[in-house]
């Protein structure tokens, strides 16, 4: 494998990782590199991303209904309303990741962004979008970085506003997922939001 963009069952070439499931095919061809906004939608995909920390991003993507059922649909203000009986129910959810540090920093962060007007969170992460003009279409899965000034910028923003499990690679597939950059390759159908 060349580490380009390879070609699908329906002859479209895509980036290699959207070919290894059904699931990350559907995920690459309609979401990943979209743009995303409003505060709930860029909220659930910061927490997911935090979740996904050590983990395959399918284990989160397979999960995805039931992190979405576990936390109110990621609506900022149910989520910074939950106590710490809510923690503990979260703990023996099965559909979610039960992981104790991740749990505690998604509920942490919805009570910091329950204080902030609406929009906010939009425009803080949307403010480190990088130029697309000044980064040429990667041609192999090389090309990719894993961080980049911008996501190391947002992560320190992000964290000097008191969110919490917010690194600065953490920010870099934030900004993969939710089209702050586009990161398909030079020669992947989606690439621009085709496919």
């Amino acid at each position: 494998m060349s580490g380009g963009a390879e070609a699908a069952r329906d002859g479209g070439l895509r980036c290699p990782w959207g070919l290894a499931t059904e699931d990350y095919l559907a995920y690459h061809d309609t979401e990943w590199g979209r743009p995303v906004h409003g505060d709930d939608a860029l909220f659930e995909r910061l927490c997911l991303e935090a979740f996904q920390s050590g983990l395959s991003w399918l284990t989160i993507l397979r999960r995805r209904e039931g992190f979405r059922s576990a936390f109110a649909g990621f609506k900022i203000p149910a989520v910074a309303e939950f106590t710490g009986a809510d923690e503990e129910r979260l703990l023996a959810d099965a559909g979610i990741i039960r992981n104790r540090a991740k749990i505690e920093a998604t509920l942490a962060n919805a009570k910091v962004l329950a204080g902030w007007r609406a929009g906010e969170l939009d425009e803080l992460i949307w403010s480190h979008a990088p130029d697309p003009a000044g980064r040429p279409a990667p041609r192999t899965l090389g090309d990719v970085p894993a961080v980049t000034p911008e996501s190391t910028a947002l992560a320190k923003d992000l964290k000097k506003h008191g969110l919490r499990f917010v690194g600065p690679t953490t920010a870099y597939a934030l900004m993969q997922a939710c089209g702050l950059v586009d990161d398909h390759l030079a020669d992947c159908v989606a690439r621009g939001g085709g496919a």
